[in-house]
């Protein structure tokens, strides 16, 4: 037990980190009157959506906080037929809700005290830009692991149950679904808007203050890019750890065995690796886009290489099979893969991008119809990557036909390593978005243009690192599921899933089904709000005399812009939210379906979430460097009919990489925790 409290160690000193991270941050003060007027408007856009959104997702987690007491926890109905005699799964629940708020909260709010002092920076050098931008970030990065690792060490320690800590994953599951979801169509409403209207139809640059959408865009940065992602790679941290112990115990059938807290020692090197990480981050004026992603690859790259190091050195010290070292390199290396060939596929110093671009030319059908293409065929190297992955890590634990179980922990164990450097990668992930808003913010002030190329050239690599975090994030979950998925098996007491029993084969179809009407009503949530949107920039440009033109003392009415994002995208993240908990216990208590058909609903949605996931993050990624490769200069640079298409291709792609492709990621991890949770009641 004493190496369960190192992690909680572990832990407590990522948080460490993120304050002083955020206390250098705070150290860098902004005199700049507009700059900080403009501020203080995102940052109270930013904190009035986050009340409402926590004020919903208050009553629904303590809704579900009642329904595991009763029917989980305590049975009062007899549904079990055992009560637990305490109400330790719901106090786990509890606190991974809490926990998962809590990441988000503080990254946003570190966020919107970033970008003025990225922007302020950059009026002196590029280093500085990226020192304050990444900072920002890094405290997002390193709270969320700080947290995870903190909430599952303590509750493994004082319950000793891997379904207890399951718990936990499940309320961080459910608050990262609707903090991505909301998040995702507030941010993807203001940015469509702002740029269909904006940018094609007024011929406005791109954050323009007269913009009524532009402060909207900003706020949507922070409470989708920041929050919403800080949820879900929470979520995602803990969920790989929760299955990896479950598995663990399965498989030794000892709650304290080497093989039960490997993962959590695993997550506690990776910690301070990751922060060691952060020092070999540096650059210098007139970098290259080029040179900006290696600076950010030699502190991601540096963070692996002694996670490895020190794996290796606790795994031979403690007398564990090395094979399972080398679970975790196959980990790590199929996340690398995976992120590489995401970058390939969406950065527009390769093929693919560019002859999206070149596709522009035609027009916005032609836009479209390749931007589809490289999404769809994006998806075979991450395939290959994943099943090369699984079967090795399987065969490297000593799983077999008659021990599959430890062969599954393998599995886990590989999405363990895979996100053990989480706090850096998210790292780079995060500061992409302060990067933007200090760019918007730049435009607004009226800063000198050297400020906007800087910060610009910081906001393009952030693209490039935000879709290669979505490449491990889509890994990890698929991994992570699959692991949940056995662990469900276990709790079910469901050896093996029958492909020719009907009740499998149905629930295979419904799970493939799932992400679909997901993605569908997420996609008509965006669309929806960026249709009120788009409505009330125009009438502000029709209404409000001298908007348009720029005249001096007129300014938009941007808090109405704020509110409609806020309204649409708060009503919009019910439906698709409860899909996620509702189908699974359906499925799971009809008598014609049952335990074996929820298995098969847990594999298809895998299989259906992980390519569409795949498909629309590395489509929409794709359309919007199109639109940044014309924009600098290339088919006729801005303002001409190519840029115009482009502009259609990033604005269908926004929803698609920014909501509906990351939350699928969560959908296929929250349904499994819920079969897990809830599966005591289908036996």
């Amino acid at each position: 037990m004493s190496q369960i409290l190192l992690s909680v160690i572990a832990g407590a000193i990522a948080l460490l980190t993120a304050y002083l991270l955020f206390l250098r941050v705070q150290r860098n003060k902004v005199d700049n009157g507009v700059v900080n007027d403009i501020g203080d408007l995102i940052k109270e856009g930013a904190m009035a959506f986050l009340r409402r959104e926590y004020t919903i997702l208050s009553i629904f987690v303590l809704t579900i906080f009642v329904i595991l007491i009763l029917f989980i926890d305590l049975d009062v109905f007899g549904f079990i037929g055992e009560s637990q005699g305490n109400i330790n799964m719901s106090i786990s629940y509890l606190v991974g809700a809490i926990g998962s708020a809590l990441a988000g909260f503080i990254g946003m709010s570190t966020a919107v005290r970033g970008n003025t002092r990225t922007a302020n920076a950059a009026e002196s050098s590029l280093n500085k830009a990226l020192s304050v931008a990444f900072s920002t970030g890094a405290v997002m990065g390193f709270t969320v692991v700080g947290i995870g690792l903190v909430g599952v060490g303590v509750l493994y320690y004082l319950f000793e149950s891997p379904t207890v800590i399951a718990g936990f994953g499940f309320g961080a599951s459910s608050i990262a679904l609707f903090a991505r979801v909301g998040g995702g169509i507030f941010t993807k409403a203001a940015d469509v808007g702002a740029d269909l209207v904006g940018k094609v139809e007024a011929g406005l640059p791109e954050d323009d203050p007269r913009n009524p959408a532009v402060i909207a865009d900003n706020v949507g940065d922070n409470v989708g890019d920041v929050a919403g992602m800080g949820a879900d790679l929470f979520e995602s941290f803990a969920g790989s750890i929760i299955a990896t112990i479950a598995l663990g115990v399965a498989a030794t059938q000892s709650i304290t065995s080497d093989l039960v807290v490997l993962p959590l020692i695993i997550a506690s090197i990776g910690i301070v690796a990751s922060i060691l990480g952060t020092f070999l981050i540096r650059t210098k004026d007139g970098a290259t886009m080029s040179d900006l992603l290696w600076t950010l690859r030699y502190g991601i790259f540096g963070a692996a290489i002694l996670t490895l190091i020190g794996t290796g050195v606790y795994i031979s010290l403690n007398d564990i099979d090395f094979n399972f070292f080398w679970v975790i390199v196959v980990g790590i290396v199929v996340g690398i893969v995976i992120g590489t060939a995401t970058e390939y596929f969406t950065s527009y110093e390769y093929a693919p991008v560019k002859w999206i671009a070149s596709q522009s030319e035609t027009g916005h059908p032609s836009t479209i119809i390749a931007g589809i293409a490289v999404g769809l065929y994006s998806t075979i190297i991450p395939t290959i990557s994943i099943v090369v992955g699984i079967i090795l890590s399987f065969i490297l634990a000593g799983g077999s036909a008659e021990t599959p179980v430890i062969g599954l922990y393998g599995i886990g164990l590989a999405a363990v390593g895979m996100l053990s450097t989480l706090g850096i990668t998210l790292s780079t992930d995060a500061y992409g978005p302060v990067a933007d808003n200090a760019g918007g913010i730049a435009e607004q002030a009226g800063l000198d243009p050297k400020v906007r190329e800087r910060t610009d050239a910081l906001d393009a690599l952030g693209n490039t690192t935000a879709a290669t975090g979505k490449g491990f994030a889509i890994g990890s979950a698929v991994l992570t599921a699959l692991a949940l998925m056995a662990t469900y098996g276990t709790v079910a007491e469901i050896s093996s899933f029958n492909i020719m029993d009907p009740k499998v084969l149905a629930g295979t179809i419904i799970g493939g089904l799932l992400p679909f009407v997901f993605a569908g009503l997420t996609m008509q949530a965006v669309g929806t709000a960026a249709s009120a949107m788009i409505d009330e920039v125009r009438r502000q440009f029709r209404e409000i005399p001298g908007l348009k033109e720029g005249k001096k003392g007129v300014k938009p009415d941007a808090a109405r812009a704020v509110e409609i994002s806020t309204t649409g995208s708060l009503k919009a993240m019910i439906a698709p939210g409860l899909l996620a908990v509702v189908v699974p216990i359906i499925v799971g208590l009809l008598p014609f379906l049952g335990a074996e058909a929820l298995g098969g609903l847990l594999i298809g949605s895998i299989v259906s979430g992980f390519l569409l996931a795949i498909f629309m993050a590395n489509s929409g990624g794709a359309w919007d460097n199109a639109k940044k490769y014309i924009e600098l200069g290339n088919h006729g640079g801005k303002g001409s009919d190519a840029h115009a298409a482009a502009v259609t291709g990033d604005t269908v792609g926004d929803p698609f990489k920014d909501t509906s492709g990351p939350a699928i990621n969560i959908l296929m991890k929250l349904m499994a925790i819920v079969s897990i949770i809830f599966g005591p009641l289908f036996l």
